[in-house]
């Protein structure tokens, strides 16, 4: 599958010299914000210095003390690599957005293959303002390779039967490793890509684990990561105008109703189905209100947008009468919805929407919350509140076999902490492990977790004593799965997982 990368270096540096061509020429530092920054990126010069990307911005400028610094502009930096994604569509369907500054782009029955790389240089150059970013591109069988080539250097060609010579020397930070795993590697005696390929995969992958299967395969130049397409950014808006004002609710609403229906047959006339509306209000008084609402599915159905737009507004106090009305269709794609042979979702994710945008309204943006378990061994740091959204009220069915289920479950399945009243119970210990809880048997047990409480009470001497426990989770013969605490030689039962 021959790809193509486009990659614009130190992408940040980039941007901030275009808004400023002052700092042309000079060494810089980009930083996160001024006071008590961190650099998110500095150049070749300013690296030359010492300064280096993660480190405080006091420490940056102490060692590159003629580095300039620029504030990095995400919003700005974003929306430009849009438009070069938009550009790039001239030379390729099917383009990929892999990050800011890179991009990568499949190739395959484009001809002709010599005017590849011209091709995707001209496509990006046809904007002036990007023409002004130093852009690189390279060709490869796949990703990986492709983005090297770019790095090593511009115009580089790596043919299918090539990709493991060329990546051989390359230095290890092209596979984008953590420090620690790095400096293992090199404890080794691995230092470049050749000599990681080198290795027997095998008990490289037992020693390092299943991302080593991944960093193994692309040294030897196989890469069989799939090029995922962006979605197009195609949206759709219609304005209501010139046709009088609306000073009461039910004359908003029937101006409302008839724009929506406009935006609705354009969406199901390119076949497509939009994810979220945008409208916008324009008052007398120069007030422009604007309502953004996520649809719980994507729709062309004009009273499903009505619905959802109509409860948004409920909680809208205007001060003056509406004299206009721009609606707009955001992140389309393609028609056609999912339909069930036996029961359908419950409950319906349409109507939950509905109802989270009239709490919206109450209540303001991020009113309604859920929450969601997440990893950790005291149970205070297991759940995390998120907002709610009608996709989570309505997962998609899965399969109906009790197999599968099974499986889904072992995979994805995670276990909620129910908090009870500490209860002592009588353990068991053998072997400094607890064996059995109130006579029954522990199949299997984890921990202990110690927690140290009040330990400054001792430290200074204030009569206090500091309050010292071990918990341990069991899983017991009946298949109960609990939390147990030891505190001062005393076991209570703290809680049970569901």
């Amino acid at each position: 599958m021959p790809i193509v990368c486009a990659l614009v270096p130190a992408y940040r540096i980039a941007v901030a010299r275009l808004a400023d061509p002052a700092l042309r020429g000079r060494p810089l530092i980009v930083a996160d914000r001024l006071e008590r920054g961190h650099a998110l990126d500095v150049d070749e010069a300013a690296y030359e210095l010492g300064a280096r990307a993660g480190m405080t911005l006091v420490q940056a400028g102490a060692c590159a003390r003629e580095a300039a610094v620029a504030v990095h502009d995400p919003a700005r930096a974003r929306a430009l690599w849009e438009r070069a994604l938009d550009a790039l569509d001239a030379a390729s369907p099917l383009v990929e957005d892999a990050g800011d500054g890179v991009a990568y782009l499949e190739m395959r029955g484009i001809a002709p293959e010599s005017g590849w790389l011209a091709s995707v240089r001209a496509a990006f150059r046809a904007d002036p303002e990007l023409a002004a970013l130093p852009l690189r591109v390279a060709l490869g069988p796949g990703k990986f390779a492709a983005r090297a080539a770019a790095r090593v250097r511009d115009g580089a060609v790596v043919r299918v039967g090539e990709a493991a010579a060329f990546l051989a020397p390359l230095p290890l930070r092209f596979l984008e490793l953590d420090r620690a795993t790095l400096e293992r590697l090199e404890l080794f005696g691995v230092a470049d890509l050749g000599a990681l390929a080198a290795l027997p995969h095998g008990p490289f992958v037992r020693r390092f684990g299943p991302d080593a299967a991944r960093w193994h395969a692309r040294a030897n130049g196989s890469d069989d990561e799939p090029l995922v397409p962006r979605v197009r950014r195609i949206t759709i808006d219609r304005a209501l105008y010139g046709e009088g004002t609306a000073q009461r609710e039910d004359q908003l609403l029937f101006a409302l109703r008839t724009l929506v229906a406009r935006v609705a047959e354009d969406v199901a006339f390119l076949g497509k189905r939009c994810g979220a509306l945008r409208l916008e209000l324009e008052c007398e008084d120069g007030e422009r209100p604007v309502l953004e609402s996520v649809l719980a599915q994507p729709t062309s159905q004009a009273a499903t947008m009505f619905d959802l737009l109509r409860a948004r507004l409920e909680g809208t106090v205007l001060h003056a009468p509406v004299i206009g009305l721009r609606l707009a269709a955001e992140r389309l794609e393609e028609g056609g919805a999912e339909l069930f042979l036996f029961a359908g979702r419950d409950p319906d994710p349409e109507i939950v929407a509905i109802a989270l945008a009239r709490l919206e309204a109450a209540l303001g943006p991020g009113a309604a919350l859920c929450a969601r378990v997440v990893d950790g061994n005291r149970y205070e740091a297991r759940v995390a509140y998120v907002p709610f959204s009608a996709t989570r009220a309505a997962p998609a069915p899965t399969a109906v076999t009790a197999d599968a289920a099974t499986a889904a479950a072992a995979e994805t399945g995670t276990l909620a902490y129910r908090v009870l009243a500490p209860r002592a119970v009588e353990v068991r210990v053998q072997r400094g492990r607890p064996a059995s809880v109130d006579g029954r048997a522990v199949l299997d047990v984890a921990g202990p977790w110690r927690a140290d409480e009040a330990w400054w009470a001792e430290a200074l001497d204030t009569g206090g004593r500091p309050l010292g426990n071990d918990a341990y989770d069991v899983l017991l013969e009946h298949g109960a799965l609990c939390r147990i605490v030891n505190e001062r030689g005393r076991w209570f039962l703290c809680g049970t997982y569901d």
